[in-house]
């Protein structure tokens, strides 16, 4: 596709789109409403005197702070690491191995606390290595604290390293050329070139990681072992769905909503951590001797931890297990209903991101920028299982049955847990546009659909299937929203798997796991190629 020419940016340069200021003004209001109302029912709930509750809030506060205080810190470091090693080391497939840490953002976190179980679980695939070897059991703790850190580990740690090794890949070559040059060692190099580069985005990075532990549900859900490792939105979902304690669910709501609000407060005068990551590039500077030997080291590692449960999953799921799961009837039911919800809000948080990022990249004030970008964001300070409670109390409130609105609610629901990358994928190439081919499309006189097909669908398209594919993946694998609003009617795949572990049918949820595995893979993978090749096919 030929290149547009650039054009000087500036105050004047944005044509003026009044349209799309109204349209995403009215969505970001929209969405503000809507969260209000999910407040007004939880304060609305939380109101009533002379009632008590048995949860102790104190206890499950710690408990989650500790977790997820710990998996920030764990990885941290190992994702630091890990790009470290990526950073210095050129081998076949390795964009192949890069493109797996990058999915981990979409991977179900049930199917990698599944995957974990497949490898090091008593009857797993390291355990009976191990026997044959040893003539021992491999006993390691993997429901409690210890397997809900390593499960966390694997996938956000997965997650650093491609941010970070993308921090990385920013140093100027000249830079490197110098220490190459000067003979920096490998430690000297990490110290004085790495770290400057990567220090700025360790903060924010750490806060994303950190609320992303915090408000975790399937994997403590899975393998919290019990009472003592509970959590927040795990204690949120047994008060309202196994005790009915609406009381003790709406303050462990209030508290979670706050101290979310809390970190995402702090996180704000952060260095942004990159949202965009494009194809890595090769080394310059690759390590010989011990560092490149600790670099293999810490690769390997790093490919065994994330790659193994993934690959258990796919071996003991599509094997035996598969034909009778397909002969089910609610295994089609659930599919059907999983895809469905997957595609209308993925597709509705396509619309909400692309009206209010254009909504920001048609205005210069700060203030409405900061406004219309609120709305977007409010996941991060109310996490799934508290969204699905306020609209649970909600429509309970109205005196309708939480089933008959099941559909709907679980798609906005959806919709609005992928708002925020929806929003950060797609607002700065919008951005972009709008101040670099500004007086391009206003000497044009390109009215704003002419805009959006002309200039913007081009340049957008693979951003785009790329916010598709998110929201996909995220509506594929949530158990949050779903496990309060579920029945027997309407189930997803995730609910699907969690009643068959329930009901010690394991074999059926490694093959449903598997499923969700190569559908979160094919949607990531696909979506982004086929709207790139759509994009290039019409600016031709």
């Amino acid at each position: 596709m030929p290149r547009l020419p650039r054009f000087s940016s500036g105050p004047s340069a944005r044509p003026p789109r009044p349209f799309r200021l109204m349209a995403g003004a009215g969505v970001a209001l929209g969405i503000l409403c809507v969260i209000a109302l999910v407040f007004w029912s939880i304060l609305a709930e939380a109101a009533p005197a002379g009632t008590s509750s048995r949860v102790d809030i104190l206890r499950l506060v710690v408990m989650t702070a500790t977790q997820a205080g710990l998996t920030t810190l764990l990885s941290l470091g190992v994702g630091t690491a890990l790009a470290w090693a990526l950073n210095r080391l050129d081998f076949p497939f390795r964009p192949l191995v890069i493109g797996l840490f990058s999915a981990a953002i979409v991977t179900p976190g049930l199917v990698v606390a599944f995957g974990l179980i497949a490898v090091w679980g008593r009857a797993g695939w390291a355990s009976a290595l191990w026997s044959s070897v040893t003539g021992g059991p491999l006993d390691l703790p993997l429901f409690g604290l210890f397997g809900i850190l390593l499960a966390h580990v694997v996938l956000d740690a997965s997650f650093a390293a491609r941010i970070l090794l993308a921090r990385l890949e920013t140093i100027p070559a000249a830079r490197l050329k110098t220490g190459q040059s000067l003979g920096l060692t490998a430690l000297q190099r990490f110290r004085l070139i790495d770290w400057p580069a990567i220090r700025p985005s360790l903060p924010g990075l750490g806060a994303i990681i950190f609320l992303l532990a915090f408000t975790s549900f399937p994997i403590v859900l899975m393998l919290g072992g019990g009472p003592a490792n509970q959590t927040l939105e795990v204690a949120i979902y047994s008060a309202v769905r196994l005790d009915f304690d609406l009381l003790g669910a709406v303050r462990l709501a209030l508290v979670q909503v706050a101290l979310c609000a809390l970190v995402l407060g702090l996180a704000a005068g952060f260095a942004p951590v990159p949202s965009r990551l494009t194809g890595s590039a090769v080394p310059l500077w690759r390590e010989h001797g011990p560092a490149r030997l600790a670099a293999v080291a810490v690769l390997i590692l790093g490919i065994v931890g994330f790659g193994l449960p993934l690959l258990a999953v796919l071996i003991d799921g599509l094997g035996a297990a598969l034909p009778p799961l397909l002969s089910r009837a609610s295994f089609w039911q659930s599919l059907v209903t999983s895809l469905l919800i997957g595609v209308c809000a993925s597709s509705l948080s396509l619309v909400l991101a692309f009206a209010v990022a254009a909504a920001r990249s048609a205005t210069q004030s700060s203030a409405a920028r900061v406004g219309l970008g609120l709305s977007a964001n409010a996941y991060l300070a109310v996490p799934s299982v508290v969204l699905a409670l306020g609209f649970f109390l909600l429509v309970r409130g109205f005196g309708i049955p939480p089933g008959a609105l099941a559909l709907p609610v679980v798609i906005l629901a959806n919709s609005l847990l992928a708002l925020p990358f929806a929003l950060a994928t797609l607002a700065p190439p919008l951005e972009a546009i709008a101040t670099t081919r500004g007086k391009l499309i206003r000497a044009l006189g390109l009215g704003g659909l002419r805009q959006f097909t002309a200039v913007e669908w081009p340049l957008l398209a693979r951003d785009i299937g790329v916010v598709l594919a998110l929201g996909f993946c995220f509506s594929l694998g949530d158990l949050g929203v779903i496990s309060l609003f579920g029945t027997e009617e309407i189930t997803t795949l995730p609910m699907l798997m969690y009643r068959s572990l329930g009901a010690y049918r394991s074999a059926d949820a490694g093959a449903i796991a598997a499923l969700m595995l190569l559908l979160s893979v094919a949607a990531f993978t696909l979506l982004p190629l086929l709207f790139e090749r759509l994009g290039h096919a019409c600016s031709r």
